[in-house]
C-alpha cells in the first residue's frame, strides 16, 4: 500500500506504552525473607499434614479442610494426600447422604470439593432443597453461607443439569439484596463472588483474596492462614526471580527495538503464564510459555498493525517450512528478524525438553503455530479484499486464529506429565474441551474487540454476525455471551471425562479461567494500565502482612 508519494503506508497502531519499563530488570531477591518463608512454610506444612491425615469421626470435615487448602491456595502442597482421602470418600458419599441430613451449606461444599478434583458428584443432591413445585425453597434465602455456596456450585454445571442453571439463577436474584443486609465482612465476599465467582478465577488471585477473607473468619484455623500468607509469599519471591530472568532476556534481545510496531508485554505475559500454573515445579513450564506467548504478541500484530499483504503472503509460506533457510526468502527486515526470534524461541524449548524424551511437544506446537499463521493470512486477505465472511466462517477460521488450540499445546511443553496422548487428545476436535476452547478464545476476544480493528478493515465476530442475522451488536454480544456459557459447560463436562491426568485437565480449566480474567470485560493485555496493573501488583509485588 503506498501514498501519493508512492511512499509505504503500513497500518499503524498507536499501541500503549509498556508500562513496567525496566522495573524487573534488577528486581532485588530477597534472599533473607525467602528462607523465612521457606522454614516457616516446611514447618507448618507437616502440621498442615498432620490435620489432612489425622482420623476423624466426621468425614465431611476432611472435605471441608481440602476446600479451605484449595481456597488458601496450598492444596498443590498436598496433592496424593487429597487425592487417596476423596477416592475413600467419594466411594462412602451415598451412605453418608443417606444417613445425615446435610444442611445447603455442607452439600454444596462436598459438591464443589468433588466436582474440582475431577469426581462426577451427581446435581441431583440438590433436590431435597427444592419444594413441591419443583422451585428452590424460599427459607434458604435467610442461609446466606448456603446460598454463596449454592451459587458457588452452580458453575460447576454441565449440559443437561438445569437444577444447577435454576440454582444459579435463583442465588443470583437474591445474593445481591443479601450483601446489602450481611456484616461488611460477608458483603464484600459476595459482592467478589458476584462479580467473578471462584471456578472462573485466577488461583493466585482466588488465594490472595480469599486469604483476606478467611483472616476476618472467626473460625478460621490460624496455623492454616499463617501457612497460606508465608507460603504465597515465598512463591511470589520465587515469581518474582523468574520475571527478573525473563526481563533480562527481552532486554538483551532488544525486542522493544526490533518491534517497534508491536504489544510490549513480558511482565503480562509472565502473569498469563503463572495464571495457568503458579506451582514452583512448573517454572521451566513458565519461561517456555511466557516466551511463547510474547511471540504471539508479535505475530498478531505484524498481521494486524503492520505487515502489508504481499509480505504477510510470503511471510505465511515460510512459516510452513518452519525453517530457517526459509529466511533468505522474505524481503521485509522486520520479517526476518521476526522470524529469526521465532525460530530461536522454538528451538530453545525443544532443547529444554529434548533430555526427557519429549521433543514431540514441540513438533506438536510448531504444527498448530503454522495453522495459527495461515489463519491470520486468511483474515488478511479478507482485509485486502473488503470481504466480510458470513460468522459461520468467520468462526470456522477463527478457531485457529484465536489459538486456543496452539495456546493448549504450548501450556503442555513445560509439563512432564503431557505425553504423546495428552497431545493427541489436544488437538483431537472430538472431544468437549478441544471444541470449547476455541470459541471461548474467538467469542471472549470478540466481545472486547474495539472498533480501531474494524476501522482498519478487519473483519470482527460481532459483524460477521450482524450480517449473517440481521441483528443489531447489542444482540450479537448478547449471542455470544450465551455461546460461552455453553462453553463452559462444556469444559466442565471434559474435565470430569477428559482421558488424561487431572493436572492436564486443570490447565485447560486454568486457561478457560484466563480468558475469563482477561477478555470478559475488556482487552488488558492490549491496555494492561486499566486492569492489569492492578492485579499483577497484588500478585507480582505486593507480598501479603505478615
Amino acid at each position: 500500500m503506498a501514498n501519493a508519494n508512492n511512499e509505504v503506508v503500513r497500518p499503524l497502531v498507536n499501541f500503549p506504552q509498556d508500562i513496567w519499563g525496566d522495573r524487573f530488570l534488577s528486581f532485588p531477591f530477597n534472599n533473607l525473607d525467602f528462607e523465612l518463608c521457606s522454614k516457616q512454610v516446611e514447618s507448618m506444612k507437616e502440621m498442615v499434614k498432620d490435620m489432612l491425615m489425622a482420623s476423624t469421626s466426621d468425614p465431611i470435615e476432611k472435605i471441608f479442610l481440602i476446600n479451605s487448602l484449595y481456597r488458601l491456595g496450598v492444596s498443590y502442597q498436598f496433592e496424593n494426600e487429597i487425592e487417596e482421602h476423596l477416592n475413600l470418600l467419594f466411594h462412602s458419599l451415598p451412605e453418608l447422604n443417606e444417613d445425615n441430613d446435610y444442611e445447603l451449606y455442607t452439600v454444596a461444599v462436598i459438591f464443589q470439593v468433588f466436582r474440582l478434583h475431577g469426581y462426577k458428584m451427581p446435581c441431583d443432591v440438590f433436590s431435597k432443597f427444592r419444594d413441591d413445585e419443583g422451585k428452590f425453597k424460599e427459607a434458604l434465602i435467610s442461609d446466606i453461607k448456603g446460598m454463596i455456596s449454592l451459587y458457588e456450585a452452580s458453575h460447576f454445571r454441565m449440559n443437561g443439569e438445569l437444577i444447577l442453571d435454576e440454582a444459579l439463577a435463583f442465588t443470583t436474584k437474591h445474593l445481591e439484596s443479601l450483601a446489602n443486609q450481611s456484616s461488611p465482612h460477608l458483603g464484600e465476599y459476595i459482592v467478589n463472588a458476584l462479580f467473578r465467582p471462584y471456578h472462573h478465577g485466577m488461583e493466585r488471585l482466588e488465594a490472595r483474596q480469599y486469604i483476606s477473607f478467611y483472616e476476618k473468619d472467626e473460625s478460621r484455623n490460624d496455623v492454616l492462614l499463617k501457612f497460606a500468607k508465608y507460603d504465597f509469599n515465598r512463591i511470589q519471591l520465587l515469581l518474582q526471580q523468574e520475571l527478573s530472568v525473563l526481563s533480562s532476556w527481552y532486554k538483551e534481545l532488544n525486542l522493544k527495538s526490533k518491534f517497534p510496531y508491536a504489544r510490549h508485554r513480558i511482565v503480562e505475559c509472565l502473569f498469563y503464564a503463572l495464571g495457568i500454573y503458579f506451582e514452583p515445579c512448573y517454572a521451566r513450564g513458565r519461561d517456555i510459555l511466557a516466551k511463547l506467548t510474547v511471540l504471539l504478541g508479535f505475530l498478531d500484530d505484524a498481521y494486524e498493525a503492520y505487515g502489508l499483504y504481499e509480505e504477510l503472503q510470503s511471510f505465511t509460506d515460510a512459516i510452513q517450512r518452519f525453517d530457517i533457510r526459509a529466511m533468505d526468502e522474505l524481503t521485509a527486515n522486520y520479517q526476518k528478524i521476526l522470524y529469526e526470534t521465532i525460530i530461536a524461541v522454538h528451538d530453545e524449548a525443544e532443547n529444554q525438553v529434548h533430555r526427557e524424551g519429549r521433543s514431540y511437544s514441540v513438533s506438536y506446537t510448531r504444527d498448530e503455530f503454522k495453522k495459527f499463521v495461515i489463519a491470520h493470512q486468511v483474515e488478511a486477505q479478507w482485509r485486502h479484499e473488503g470481504h466480510l465472511p458470513t460468522f459461520d466462517e468467520y468462526l470456522e477460521n477463527g478457531a485457529y486464529s484465536s489459538a486456543g488450540i496452539l495456546a493448549m499445546t504450548q501450556i503442555l511443553v513445560g509439563m512432564e506429565e503431557a505425553d504423546e496422548s495428552a497431545y493427541e487428545w489436544i488437538i483431537n476436535d472430538d472431544n468437549k474441551i478441544s471444541k470449547a476452547l476455541p470459541i471461548s478464545t474467538r467469542l471472549y476476544n470478540d466481545i472486547v474487540t474495539n472498533e480501531g480493528e474494524e476501522k482498519r478493515g478487519f473483519a470482527s465476530g460481532s459483524a460477521c454476525y450482524m450480517k449473517q442475522y440481521n441483528v443489531s451488536r447489542q444482540e450479537a454480544i448478547k449471542t455470544f455471551r450465551e455461546k460461552l456459557v455453553a462453553a463452559w459447560k462444556d469444559i466442565n463436562e471434559g474435565c470430569l471425562t477428559a482421558p488424561v491426568p487431572q493436572q492436564i485437565r486443570r490447565r485447560a480449566l486454568n486457561f478457560a479461567r484466563l480468558l475469563d480474567l482477561a477478555y470478559r470485560d475488556d482487552d488488558p493485555y492490549t491496555k494492561p494500565e486499566l486492569y492489569f496493573k492492578h492485579l499483577i501488583t497484588k500478585v507480582l509485588i505486593d507480598p501479603i502482612p505478615l
